[in-house]
């Protein structure tokens, strides 16, 4: 097969520049110097709020399914949920269906034409029927809030696994009643796959990998994963064709394929990647087609001649969420794409949904940063960069989630989940990938840069089921990368300051998602940039579980909790000289001038070190974001704050 990249799908993933709200007052645009200072609004006093308009849009599809020739897809991270009707015809999504609940649907499976959707926050099972406009609410799985996956039997039921307890669920159409299978593992969070035969339920489990097959009559469950792969984090995907169960593991990128009449027979399938993302079984050929990540590799492994082989690469780091086999093509769903790769012709072509029918939504912000004249904000494959002086926002597609935004020499630099990638993007350029972290993390969770050591310092958290953070140190210049593991022993490291050569960390006790803290309280350590060795380490909040934010200004370092403890800390006696408290929650501050301001979403504070001090600056916000720290960031002239309000981005004049 020849292989084939597909410039016009990254190309596309690039929304339409849109008009953006800008301050009556901002500077003409002819009066500012592209990155050279930044629109102001003195006019306006302080604390003045303007509304610039969706902080991030986008349509990303997580659930997909195929029913006669059009494949349904169901979005995430925006509110309400739709799922489209694509027709593979048409080319165009002619149908659209909204659920009232869920911040999205990972989960899809057919019953005949009767599409199911599972939804997450909260876990609500749907059923849409395709031949008509027919949405119906039939099951929840709460108190779970995930359902991760579903498949259907032969018999026309329906199974799903969810998350936090990690069960198993049986739903009847006809009769409507719901089945508990309990956790598929004691003690395990997440069943992420599912397949079923006649008589049994095939359930993939994390963060610590099991295959488990379920009785579906008895509810009988036994371990068939081969013992030498139980060292995995996932069994993340599995596809079930004619006894033949293709698992993908994570982080590994390992696939394997078994036959379910004796489990202890399988072939295994090794790439360079560490994700199998999604698997398609092609029997009548005797392949199995798969994508990997994070190459964004579409593969073919050939069972009768053991030959692994490339077909395409839509682009660096694609995320296949389906792969369907219809005849001589194979079909994939791709972030906010489908893609065509005709095995005939070795063609790949790909329809952007968003062109086809799918307008882009306003969606769970996850960091933001801003150089002066742009403001950026990053969410679900993509950054969102509003230009203030020219009033426009365009969307630039990034293969992961920038958890953290730094701005550096002009470039804007990317902390990126998964496996802690680091991107770097110029104002008018496409993110690049340039390093990687390694050393088994994945979440960055902070960053920030160091002008005088000439280090961007980044804090993360494991991989998922593991234990041990990282600080990572990266230096722009020369690409020298060093990553320093449980410096804060079992603990991630969930915020960074840094002055006079020493990094600060901040510690939380939550480790790889599926793990059980191993510590009771955050700590915060002094990290030798010159040496690279932690040279203190103190619990500066009996009690709190996280530091959420810190500064270091002058001679004291201040961090912020979980729990609403603002604290001073006198980094030469190593001890707690002050402290207060301010609005519980994962906070953000940020220094301008002399003073601090601060959030956890609903309002902003502003804090005199000085006399340890905070007053409501900004209230009302009610900002919405996913994960991480609540979204606030200073423009370089100490003349505005931006954050959210609800999910808008404003602009705040200071």
């Amino acid at each position: 097969m020849r292989r084939r990249t597909l410039p016009l799908i990254l190309t596309s993933l690039t929304l339409a520049t849109s008009a953006m709200a800008v301050p009556a007052n901002a500077v003409p645009a002819d009066a500012v110097a592209a990155g050279a200072v930044e629109p102001t609004a003195t006019a306006a006093p302080p604390g003045t709020v303007t509304d610039l308009g969706p902080a991030s849009e986008v349509t990303s599809v997580n659930g997909a399914e195929l029913i006669d020739g059009t494949v349904y897809t169901a979005t995430g991270g925006v509110s309400p949920t739709i799922v489209g009707a694509y027709s593979l015809d048409k080319q165009t999504v002619d149908r659209r269906y909204e659920l009232p609940t869920g911040g999205g649907a990972w989960a899809t499976a057919a019953v005949g034409t009767d599409l199911y959707v599972g939804t997450y926050t909260p876990g609500d099972l749907y059923r849409i029927d395709t031949t008509s406009t027919t949405v119906t609410k039939v099951a929840s799985v709460a108190p779970d809030s995930f359902i991760w996956a579903l498949a259907s039997s032969p018999d026309g039921k329906l199974y799903g696994g969810t998350y936090p307890s990690g069960r198993v669920v049986e739903y009847d159409p006809a009769t409507g009643k719901l089945r508990d299978y309990g956790a598929a593992v004691a003690g395990e969070q997440y069943v992420r796959s599912i397949a079923v035969d006649a008589t049994t339920i095939y359930a993939g489990v994390g963060s610590h990998a099991h295959l488990i097959a379920i009785d579906r009559v008895t509810g009988a469950k036994r371990e068939i994963l081969p013992a030498a792969y139980a060292d995995r984090t996932f069994v993340a995907t599995l596809a079930l064709e004619n006894g033949i169960l293709a698992a993908g593991l994570s982080a590994t990128g390992t696939m394997l394929l078994i036959d379910t009449a004796d489990p202890t027979r399988y072939e295994v399938v090794q790439t360079a990647d560490n994700y199998v993302t999604a698997i398609a079984v092609d029997s009548a050929r005797n392949d199995v087609y798969f994508g990997t990540r994070p190459s964004g590799t579409l593969r073919k492994y050939d069972r009768d001649t053991g030959e692994l082989s490339t077909l395409a690469i839509p682009y660096d780091g694609a995320a296949f969420g389906r792969i369907f086999v219809t005849g001589d093509k194979l079909r994939g769903v791709v972030t906010n794409t489908v893609v065509t790769y005709d095995l005939t012709t070795g063609e790949l072509s790909g329809v952007d949904l968003t062109q086809a029918g799918m307008p882009p939504a306003p969606e769970l912000a996850m960091a933001i940063a801003t150089d002066g004249p742009r403001v950026y904000v990053s969410g679900k494959a993509g950054v969102q960069v509003h230009d203030l002086v020219a009033g426009t926002s365009e969307r630039r597609f990034l293969p992961g989630e920038a958890k953290a935004m730094t701005p550096i020499g002009g470039d804007i630099w990317m902390s990126v989940y998964t496996l802690a990638y680091l991107f770097k993007m110029a104002p008018e350029g496409d993110p690049a990938r340039v390093a990687a972290i390694g050393h088994d993390q994945t979440r960055p969770l902070d960053a920030v840069y160091s002008p005088s050591d000439k280090l961007l310092i980044v804090g993360t958290e494991p991989e998922y089921g593991r234990y041990g953070g990282a600080v990572a140190l990266y230096d722009p210049r020369t690409g020298a990368l060093d990553a320093y593991r449980d410096v804060l022993t079992d603990q991630s490291v969930r915020s960074v300051a840094v002055k006079h050569g020493t990094a600060y960390l901040g510690g939380s006790i939550n480790n790889g998602f599926g793990t059980t803290p191993r510590t009771t309280e955050a700590h915060l350590a002094g990290f030798d940039l010159a040496t690279r060795t932690k040279t203190w380490d103190i619990v500066p909040v009996p009690g709190a579980t996280q530091i959420v934010s810190l500064i270091a200004t002058g001679n004291r370092v201040y961090g912020l909790t979980e729990t609403g403890v603002l604290f001073a800390v006198d980094p030469a006696r190593r001890t707690v000289v002050a402290t207060t408290t301010v609005a519980p929650g994962q906070g953000r501050m940020v220094q301008v001038g002399g003073v601090f301001y601060g959030t956890s979403g609903k309002d902003i504070w502003r804090f005199d070190p000085a006399t340890m001090t905070a007053t409501t600056f900004v209230a009302g916000l009610n900002a919405q974001w996913y994960g991480g720290s609540a979204l606030l960031t200073a423009s370089p002239d100490g003349s505005a704050l931006y954050a959210l309000r609800g999910r808008n981005l404003v602009r705040i004049q200071l």
